[in-house]
């Protein structure tokens, strides 16, 4: 069969089929013959170009052998996964176990970025709009004010204010009722249940999202040693205050939070031996869509309007007056920031409202992972088993030779690399090389005990290589789960090490004659 290259392609590497056996991948099997992933004579390393800057000292390209050596002295033998493919005729360049599978961490949005670009187009834009359902009497709604949201991931307190100045401005100043509706999506509570409660980056996901759905604890010491402690839906112009969240300091020292779910409330403690003078955090919101609403009547009493308190609307009536509506950002701006602050609520609503657009209808990031999983398959031959949209969920696995693979398939690369991030090499100090021997555009992960990269470098001849460097100590891992720490002891040295090595492979693969 012709691969989306135009090339011949009968199966991978002898035991290929056999690395991905063991993923039970939850979907029926898809008719797509493997891609073949070469080894020929152009992995065979270069001579060292005569351009080469002298400040790279004896940086040089990297045999076959030496990569496994480079592995052994980082000490992370049996622990990374690495491929290294040519994009122009998709040669395997240098690997080190590239079909073991490992936690893709936030790699994984790299794909997702792909499926939303395929599905969405990249001018795609969430709106949220402000309706008005029934007319107006005298300045009064005879019926409800509705905010409806449509799924925008980086609506904020400062844009959401601009709606409450159309509802000033629109001469309302009292509604029989103001409902919330998040209907565009479902409404999931976390993303992640491995996660500790209080990680602001494992916020809930909906169809009204607010500040990434985190809310901002805010705490002060006053006089005789309480704490004042403040709830607010946190913007550079607007802070109103929340009650949907609410914070209680208790006498003791560890756990540093607690957490409890009331209804609809967040009921958050906090441990007093760890509070200090004053301080602030951000906590993630479970119930978006009401976080939502009630920043919104905060930023309406600034305007001179009262409002009721929110509650939701489950489907939208039929005749409604726009009073105002705020458009997102354009997609590949969206996807832009998203590989680069690696957020996860961004990746999570932007699969499932790709999902969404192919006319399906996932109620969890595990139903949309899979439908994603199999459009990845069906347009690139890479299997993966990715169980969410963000790579936060630490059972999804990715072998380094699938993800290199969906990165070289055909036209991947033209669309991808524009919203990849910068990567910038350094030297053993952490400096920054002034002349780099690659350019890399590329997307970190991260998790505890787990390190990943994945992305494309330029080499100093010009070609385009697709590169996946997976790394992960699972049983350490396994490990921390259990022992709730935040930051379990000895995670950051692992990352310390495979950071490194990531740098001395994109170094010496700069100089690759692809």
């Amino acid at each position: 069969m012709t691969d989306r290259r135009g090339m011949t392609r009968r199966g991978l590497l002898a035991g290929g089929l056999s690395a991905v056996a063991g993923l039970a991948l939850a979907e029926a099997p898809v008719a797509v013959p493997r891609p073949q992933v070469r080894a020929g004579a152009s992995s065979v390393p270069p001579e060292v170009p005569p351009e080469m800057p002298a400040e790279l000292g004896d940086i040089r390209p990297i045999a076959r052998e030496e990569l496994a050596e480079l592995v052994r002295e980082a000490g992370l033998e049996g622990k990374v996964s690495v491929a290294l493919v040519d994009v122009d005729d998709g040669t395997l360049v240098a690997s080190y176990d590239p079909q073991v599978v490992l936690p893709p961490a936030s790699v994984a949005k790299s794909l997702t970025a792909l499926y939303a670009l395929a599905a969405l187009g990249e001018d795609h834009r969430f709106v949220t709009r402000l309706l008005a359902a029934g007319p107006v009497v005298d300045g009064r709604l005879e019926g409800d004010l509705i905010l409806a949201g449509g799924g925008d991931p980086e609506l904020t307190t400062d844009r959401l204010a601009e709606l409450a100045q159309a509802l000033a401005a629109s001469g309302i100043r009292e509604v029989g009722g103001f409902r919330v509706w998040g209907g565009a999506l479902p409404h999931v509570r976390e993303i992640s249940a491995e996660q500790l409660a209080h990680l602001g980056y494992n916020p809930s996901i909906g169809g009204l999202n607010l500040n990434f759905n985190r809310v901002y604890f805010e705490w002060e010491q006053a006089r005789g040693g309480e704490y004042r402690v403040r709830m607010e839906a946190v913007g550079d112009n607007h802070r109103p205050p929340v009650s949907i969240a609410r914070m209680t300091v208790e006498e003791r020292s560890l756990p540093v939070y607690g957490y409890e779910a009331q209804g609809d409330t967040d009921l958050w403690t906090v441990a007093k031996g760890q509070l200090g003078d004053a301080g602030g955090r951000w906590l993630p919101v479970r119930v978006p869509d009401l976080y939502a609403g009630q920043a919104f009547i905060g930023l309406a009493n600034e305007a001179g309007i009262v409002l009721p308190a929110p509650s939701r609307i489950e489907a939208l009536p039929e005749e409604v007056t726009e009073i105002g509506r705020l458009e997102s950002e354009p997609l590949v701006d969206i996807l832009r920031a998203m590989l680069l602050h690696s957020t996860n609520l961004t990746a999570e609503v932007v699969g499932l409202a790709a999902s969404r657009a192919r006319g399906l209808d996932p109620q969890t990031p595990a139903e949309s992972a899979r439908a994603m999983n199999r459009w990845i398959r069906e347009e690139t031959g890479a299997r993966v088993r990715l169980v969410d949209h963000s790579g936060l969920g630490g059972e999804s696995r990715v072998a380094a030779q699938e993800m290199a693979l969906a990165l070289a398939s055909r036209g991947v690369m033209e669309r991808l690399r524009p919203v990849l991030k910068d990567i910038v090499l350094t030297d053993a100090a952490g400096e920054a090389l002034r002349m780099p021997p690659a350019l890399v555009r590329a997307k970190t992960g991260t998790l505890n005990f787990a390190t990943a990269l994945a992305g494309y470098a330029r080499t100093l001849k010009g070609g385009d290589l697709a590169f996946a460097y997976f790394s992960a100590d699972v049983e350490a891992r396994a490990r921390a789960a259990e022992s709730e720490d935040e930051i379990p002891a000895g995670s950051r040295e692992f990352l310390a090490r495979s950071r490194r090595l990531q740098q001395v492979l994109l170094q010496r693969w700069g100089l690759v004659s692809a």
